[in-house]
């Protein structure tokens, strides 16, 4: 057999067990048994007497969600692996309510204008916490703190989400402070965010609409715009990244960290994340390279950088601009 066959061997058979694994998961939830794990640890005589199941069927489920990791065995007992919590937390349904929708969208039934863009960025916040490493890296990039270029800064998070990015830059620096702007939903979170990594004293808020609450003009260090400009059309970001440049110092930096298309042909990772932007946002999509580039030029910022980042999962990036001193 030549090599080519068994490449396209290995991805028949790779594309049969990623099916095969997310039949798992729903059959799981479908017969009670991802409840019944979320409550505790069972064995495997206390899952048959609760959920009424044909034992031998029952125990080759549990086989197979133990090999893709979602249930993990001590002993007799077993129980649902972290990932599988972080599922039920985040992601009760795998993502169904979204993905059914694809058929229509693909087809022109649904229309993107019915939308709610307030669901995508309630969903951002929630999970906003996973990217902490890749927020650490961020800090690091940008320079700020421990011995950095930058410390003392006054940081704007303009759309915050839960503040994840903002407080490492934050938590790294104990010299720069973070005045964060969202829905009081929002807030809620990245207070919770500041608070739980004893940033209280150096975090304020500011409740209201990104895109048309008051900012003071020419007051920050730093603006940071993350994972929000994606979530949005063309038009509502320029007008994001306007207002995140308007409330820059003069020779302050504007950053924008969120998912970018990638300079080469795209992954099965970059193409789900533009998926979920048109099936889950009225407008929003991943902007190329170029297109951010000339977004932040268009919102007059100078000696534009850009960055992926290395311990994102999710072809996250960050564009560093820099505002136009006033002697410019």
């Amino acid at each position: 057999m030549s090599t080519a066959q068994e490449r396209t061997l290995a991805q028949y058979h790779g594309l049969m067990r990623v099916n095969a694994s997310a039949h798992l998961l729903r059959v799981a939830r479908e017969v009670g048994l991802i409840a019944a794990l979320r409550s505790g640890q069972q064995t495997a005589e206390q899952l048959a007497d609760s959920l009424q199941w044909a034992h031998h069927s029952a125990a080759l489920l549990i086989d197979g969600l133990i090999s893709i990791g979602i249930i993990e065995q001590y002993g007799e007992d077993y129980a649902l692996s972290r990932a599988g919590h972080l599922l039920c937390q985040y992601d009760d349904d795998l993502g169904d309510a979204a993905w059914q929708k694809l058929a229509s969208v693909v087809r022109g039934d649904d229309q993107r204008s019915e939308h709610d863009d307030a669901e995508r960025f309630a969903y951002v916040a929630a999970t906003q916490w996973s990217h902490t490493s890749s927020a650490m890296q961020a800090a690091e990039i940008l320079d700020i703190g421990e011995g950095g270029q930058y410390s003392g800064l006054k940081i704007l998070d303009l759309g915050c989400g839960s503040a994840v990015w903002s407080c490492a830059i934050a938590h790294r620096d104990p010299e720069s402070s973070v005045t964060a702007a969202d829905t009081p939903a929002a807030l809620e979170a990245a207070q919770s965010t500041a608070d739980s990594i004893e940033l209280t004293d150096r975090f304020t808020t500011i409740p209201g609409d990104p895109l048309t609450v008051e900012l003071p003009a020419d007051e920050f260090d730093l603006v940071l715009v993350a994972q929000r400009i994606s979530c949005l059309d063309g038009k509502a970001g320029q007008k994001l990244l306007a207002k995140a440049t308007r409330a820059a110092k003069p020779g302050g930096r504007v950053v924008v960290i969120d998912v970018f298309r990638g300079p080469t042909k795209p992954n099965l990772t970059e193409c789900i994340e533009a998926l979920r932007l048109d099936l889950g946002t009225r407008g929003g999509r991943l902007r190329s390279l170029e297109e951010a580039q000339a977004d932040m030029q268009d919102a007059e910022l100078q000696r534009i950088q850009f960055t992926f980042l290395a311990a994102s999962d999710i072809n996250m990036g960050m564009a560093v601009g820099t505002k136009l001193e006033l002697s410019d």
